[in-house]
């Protein structure tokens, strides 16, 4: 019967890997909530100045057929405080800089 040696993770390993990690994530909910901040300065333009809880569900890389124009398109869910309703569309940014909105409030 053979038996088989397990070896240990050095410390210095187990900290880098450790620190890699929480490195990642602090970027990562870094991004997250300056797009939101972005997101809310956007909303505000448009009409939707009182606004809590905005989640960005997705982000879209759309192309015009006819004039090749790359844009970005926003997914969104927020609750808007004046309207009192929960709000869920889309934001896309026009060729001019405007930004256009598409939303079904409930």
């Amino acid at each position: 019967m053979e038996t088989t040696e397990v070896r240990k993770l050095p410390k210095k390993t187990i900290i880098s890997i450790i620190i890699i990690i929480v490195l990642g994530m602090g970027v990562f909910f870094l991004l997250k909530d300056l797009k939101e901040q972005k997101l809310t300065e956007i909303l505000a333009t448009i009409g939707h100045n009182d606004i809590k809880s905005l989640e960005v569900i997705n982000k879209l890389s759309v192309e015009d057929s006819e004039t090749r124009y790359k844009s970005s398109v926003y997914k969104v869910v927020f609750y808007d405080n004046n309207l009192k309703q929960t709000c869920i569309g889309f934001i896309h940014r026009n060729r001019d800089g405007n930004y256009t909105k598409d939303f079904d409030c409930k």
